[in-house]
């Protein structure tokens, strides 16, 4: 079921246009191809319309921001808009600065995105609610689901609020999924990276869209992502060996593994 998502991704390679933070550029790009999709890093205002109508998706990551930046991520935004490609923000320590909880509050009302996929604190934050962040990393935060949900449906999107157990809803439906490791919080960027390997799953699912297909891919993406990161664990001696190993069983997951490996419920 969420292992067939991974063999779409593979066999249509999707090109994600990432306009991304320094650190996560090359951990992201490194994800995407490992998981069979295609990545572009660009943020220069003068190319990010075009490329955002090139792509099969657009993760916006809020990591390393300036006001040049944010103006590429509204016109690549605006373009994705015009073309029908779908968004995905990363709202990167939203909460923890004025300047960065309002650009998260700008990109949100200007073109909305089909999916959200932050930590639990930073989903509370961008519902009016109290998680906290310190610096780009979440410090507290419950599970927010009657607030991810109601955001969820003011978007007409997916909202995906993850840690040490994620939860993804449509507004409608809701899961909730425990796979993933510790470890995942001692490499850095590997949330953003998830966040880009999101935009893959949802590009494939962009093409022939059926009820619920968001939905189903953003679950998928998160789930083998995360299974991928426990068979990382397995056989990884520390942080700096897991984010090599991770890389290595994204890169020869199999469906099946997913699928037999999936840890999802339904609320």
């Amino acid at each position: 079921m969420y292992g067939e998502w991974l063999e779409r991704v593979r066999q249509e390679g999707p090109l994600v246009h990432n306009i991304t933070n320094y650190v996560a550029m090359q951990i992201a790009a490194n994800t995407l191809l490992a998981a069979g999709a295609s990545p572009v890093m660009a943020h220069a205002a003068e190319e990010v319309e075009e490329m955002a109508a090139a792509a099969g998706a657009l993760v916006l990551n809020i990591g390393t921001l300036e006001p040049a930046w944010v103006d590429a991520m509204e016109l690549a935004q605006a373009s994705a808009a015009r073309h029908g490609v779908p968004v995905v923000l990363d709202p990167v320590g939203v909460g923890a600065t004025r300047y960065r909880t309002e650009v998260a509050a700008r990109l949100l009302s200007i073109h909305p995105p089909l999916v959200i996929r932050g930590n639990a604190a930073e989903v509370a934050v961008l519902t009016g609610g109290t998680g906290i962040v310190r610096g780009v990393d979440a410090h507290s935060g419950g599970l927010p689901v009657d607030e991810a949900a109601s955001l969820a449906r003011r978007l007409a999107g997916v909202v995906a609020a993850t840690g040490p157990v994620d939860i993804v809803t449509d507004g409608r439906r809701t899961a909730r999924i425990e796979n993933g490791d510790p470890w995942l919080t001692r490499v850095t960027a590997t949330g953003c990276s998830l966040s880009a390997l999101v935009g893959a799953f949802v590009a494939v699912a962009n093409r022939e869209p059926r009820q619920d297909d968001t939905l189903l891919a953003v679950i998928a993406s998160l789930v083998s992502f995360e299974v991928a990161a426990e068979q990382a664990r397995a056989v990884a001696h520390g942080p700096g060996t897991f984010h090599a190993a991770l890389l290595d069983a994204l890169y020869h997951l199999r469906p099946a593994d997913v699928d037999s490996a999936a840890r999802v419920s339904w609320i």
